[in-house]
């Protein structure tokens, strides 16, 4: 963390850094779709179905943290 940089400031700076890496990251996996390369219906499937999974999983850590911020006790 840079000085006087507030944990929303890092939250912001880290979150654009990592959603721009993801996007590149998936829209490399769209240039399989190209014809130089052979694939099944059953694989984009197990691709797709697994990156959602990933996307609902991280999503629901958000969503964790807030309920367990919510009901936290502290003396």
């Amino acid at each position: 963390m840079g000085e006087g940089e507030s944990k929303h400031d890092k939250f912001k700076r880290l979150a654009s850094q990592r959603v721009t890496n993801a996007i590149k990251k998936i829209e490399l996996i769209g240039n399989l779709s190209s014809p130089g390369y052979e694939y099944a219906a059953e694989e984009i499937e197990k691709i797709f179905a697994t990156l959602q999974q990933t996307l609902d999983s991280t999503k629901n850590k958000f969503s964790k943290a807030k309920k367990e911020e919510a009901g936290k006790f502290e003396l």
